[in-house]
Parts: structure tokens; sequence; C-alpha cells
């Protein structure tokens, strides 16, 4: 076996880099690929937000014939390392065989690299922005992966706590069917708080309406879930990589704000499940990619909840409820929505595990972020 390290400039190695899932979980039907031209947007420093704050290095196993058996990527955010006054070095996109060597090979190169640049604990895994999923699943194995979110094979967990890796966080993923009824006091609460506090909900009838609130949506992320979700503050080119990843296949119905008079201070960002679709196309838009997705964002039973905040301010006069009773009447707003798939909520929020219990939210999948010393 052998080690190949690489730039993101570097092309030689960059297609085997990212074919290699696309082959591992051929047989796999949960795992949902991504799309190829975000993906591949990684190796490109000035189309990528990441680049603005950070670096990266590549890493292919092969064995002697080149066959890739495993990839891994290694970040230095140092707008993230500044931020949070930490020398922490970010493991993304890990993928490899049924074989330990494999995963030890790759992550010995890693270390060497991040203690190289003066590094001295590693994190993850972690995408290159907002939107990329997070976490090692470690419970959950049977259920499809939400479009964007991380499915792996169990002994991924094997492999990271052999290579000495601690967990830092779980998160949790939660289902809430159609049937379930809002208890009335969440509705009342939420009538009550919009009145007494003049909010309103800002609702789309089309994508174009939504540009013109991008900035407040950076602005909401940065005061309402930056620094307690583990993320720096993201830039103006983080943003823009996020709303390039999201808007394309948005249902506007589904994106809201929470308004103050004239601004916004909530949100609520959930999208149609295009996994099918993306599992269909295997993560390509030609050619016949987007009538996949055109036909899920139609058909698809589900509804993504990717990202929900609110001020701190707002958090405790009764601004909660209202978020909730919003997310309900998201997935009651069209016929064809059975479900709503709460996505990823952390295990030091119990205040909001006890609410999903309380409407009837069951976790179903679960994902670890992992930490280690470094060397």
């Amino acid at each position: 076996m052998k080690i190949i390290q690489f730039d993101p400039d570097e092309r030689k190695f960059q297609k085997t880099f990212l074919e290699f899932p696309f082959k591992l979980y051929k047989n796999t039907p949960q795992w949902v690929p991504p799309f190829r031209s975000d993906v591949r947007k990684v190796f490109s420093r000035s189309k990528h937000g990441f680049y603005e704050h950070g670096t990266a290095r590549f890493f292919l196993a092969v064995d002697e014939k080149g066959k890739a058996l495993g990839r891994l990527a290694v970040l230095d955010n140092f707008g993230y390392n500044e931020h949070f006054q930490t020398k922490t070095a970010i493991f993304s996109m890990f993928e490899c065989i049924a074989d330990f060597s494999v995963a030890k090979g790759l992550f010995e190169a890693g270390f060497n690299w991040a203690i190289g640049r003066g590094l001295n604990e590693m994190v993850g895994p972690k995408g290159f922005a907002v939107l990329d999923g997070f976490g090692t699943l470690i419970d959950g194995f049977e259920y499809q992966a939400a479009f964007g979110k991380v499915y792996n094979p169990p002994y991924y967990q094997e492999f990271l706590e052999k290579l000495g890796f601690e967990k830092k966080w779980d998160t949790f993923t939660g289902i809430l069917d159609r049937s379930y009824r809002l208890p009335e006091k969440v509705g009342q609460i939420a009538e009550l708080v919009m009145k007494k506090r003049g909010l309103s909900i800002k609702r789309f009838n089309a994508r174009k309406e939504m540009y013109a609130y991008i900035d407040y949506l950076q602005e909401l992320y940065n005061g309402s879930l930056a620094n307690d979700s583990g993320n720096m503050p993201i830039s103006d080119r983080d943003m823009q990589t996020m709303v390039n990843q999201a808007l394309k296949f948005a249902d506007p119905q589904l994106i809201k704000l929470i308004m103050k008079e004239e601004k916004p201070v909530g949100f609520l960002l959930a999208f149609p499940d295009i996994g099918k679709a993306m599992i269909r196309s295997r993560g390509r838009l030609l050619p016949f990619g987007w009538y996949h997705i055109l036909r899920a964002l139609k058909k698809t039973d589900t509804v993504d909840l990717d990202g929900a905040g609110i001020l701190p301010e707002y958090q405790r006069i009764g601004g909660t409820a209202l978020m909730y009773s919003e997310i309900y009447e998201s997935v009651t707003s069209k016929a064809n929505y059975q479900y709503a798939e709460l996505i990823q909520v952390r295990d030091n929020n119990p205040q909001m595990l006890l609410e999903w219990e309380n409407m009837g939210i069951k976790p179903r999948k679960t994902h670890r972020s992992y930490r280690r010393d470094l060397p």
C-alpha cells in the first residue's frame, strides 16, 4: 500500500479521490451521493469559500496496481483557530475499505502533516462548508442518509477509536410524522408571542425573492448558531458557497424568516429530500439528473430540516414555540409531505431534546464527532 499526498491544485489524483466513495457504496442503498460538481470545488482555491481562511492536504491510499483503497482530507482552518484560539486540525472526507491498516496509513500521514504545521489536536469528521455533513454515523445504519449528510459503514467507529480518537459530542437526527398533532398550547404560545412581541413570519413564493435576504441570513447564523455549533462565524464567501449548495433545489415555501418589524430575528431552513433522485442520477446533473431532481421536488414525502435558529434574546420569550409551530406547518404544507427529518441536534442541548420528546420527534440516527491530541 502507498499513501499519496497532494495539494488542491494538483489535478493528477483528483478524479480518483472524488470517485472512490461512488465505488465503495455502489451496493449500499442508504448512501446518498453528493453533487459531483459541488464536491469538485474543494479543489478550487478560487471557487470554494474555505480557502479564504484555510488550506487543506489530500491523502489517497492505493495498492500496488494504483487502485484506491481509501482517502482522507486534513484541513488547517486558520480562521477557526484564530476565532477559538486553538491549534486544531480537522479531518474530512474520510472513506476506506474494511481494512484497518488503510485507515492507519491515511491518518498517520494526516497526523504528520498537521504536526508539521504546528497543530496539536485533530477533530472531525467535518466538511469544508457549513451545510456539509459532519460526524461519523454510529447508529441508524438502516436509514437512508439525508442529502448532504454522512453515511458510512459501521466499522468506521471501530477504526477511529482504535486510532485514539475519543468522543467530542454526539448529534441526533429525529423524525416527525405528519400524523402528529401539534399541542394546542404550542400554537397558542406562538400566536401570543407574535402579537405581543410584534413578530411575523416571512414566507417566499420564488427563489429570487430569497436573495434579498442573504445578508440577513448570514447575520442570523453568526448571531444564533455559530459559536454554539462549534463553527466560526461564516464569511461572505462561505455564505455564497452555502447559497450555491442550498438554493438551487430549495422549495421557497419551506424557507422562512421570523421578522421583528422589517428585520429577521430567526430562520428556518428546510428542503425537500432529494436523496432518491441523487441515487438515480449518481450525483450528476447531466444528462438526466435535473429530471430526477425536479420529479423528486414534486413527489418526495420527506422534508429535511437542515438549520433553524433564533437570536438569543427571543429564545426565552416564546420564540422557540413559534419555531416549532412553523416546523409543523412546513411538514403539513403540501399533501405529499409525510415526514420531517430534523437533522443533527447536539447532545449538549437537553432542552431541545426534551422538546423533541414532547412533540413526538423520535431520534433515529446518531453521528459522533471525535477528537484526539497530536502527536
